[in-house]
């Protein structure tokens, strides 16, 4: 009688170990997050808008990755002197390293001059997006912050009769750990 006791007691307390939730966590696999900014240096126009679509970002272990975003149309003016738009905020993102940025305009672009507003046209912007080289890591709950440069002076390209193109010159102007 004893030896059944016994017996039941350890098959009992057995069963309590096995059902017992482990002390031991797996492993945060997650990675960090990352907040996207857009500033602007000084040029010679009253008003440069640029439709903002998407952002695309590509991640070692992820490939490309689409970036929830404040899409809209920002008057690229407005973004000078330290001052920056938020396109992007608190995205999470998996671990790994960060190899490229991929911006993604719409059609709604524009210029304007003292003569008047005139329709801004992009070759790629809209289509394979506006390529920026990054060589980034993202670890474990880390949290970035990029400010894009976009060079206003040195994108605009004047065609003749009041005819405007954009060929995009923007740099990462500043990654920070917040």
């Amino acid at each position: 009688m004893k030896t059944i006791i016994k017996l039941s007691v350890s098959v009992i307390v057995s069963v309590i170990i096995m059902l017992t939730p482990s002390s031991c966590k797996k492993e945060d696999t997650s990675g960090g997050y990352m907040t996207i900014k857009m500033t602007d240096a000084p040029a010679d126009y009253l008003a440069v808008n640029v439709d903002v679509r998407s952002i695309n970002m590509n991640v070692e272990n992820g490939g490309w990755i689409n970036l929830p975003i404040h899409a809209g149309i920002y008057n690229l003016l407005e973004l000078q002197n330290n001052v920056s738009v938020v396109l992007a905020d608190d995205v999470k993102l998996p671990i790994g390293k960060i190899h490229q940025l991929r911006l993604i305009l719409g059609t709604n672009n524009t210029i304007k001059t003292i003569e008047g507003v005139y329709p801004l046209s992009i070759s790629s912007g809209s289509e394979s997006g506006l390529k920026i080289n990054m060589q980034e890591t993202i670890t474990k709950k880390e949290h970035l912050e990029v400010v894009l440069d976009f060079d206003v002076k040195a994108s605009i390209v004047e065609n003749g009769n009041h005819s405007f193109s954009l060929k995009p010159v923007i740099k990462v102007k500043s990654v920070t750990q917040i």
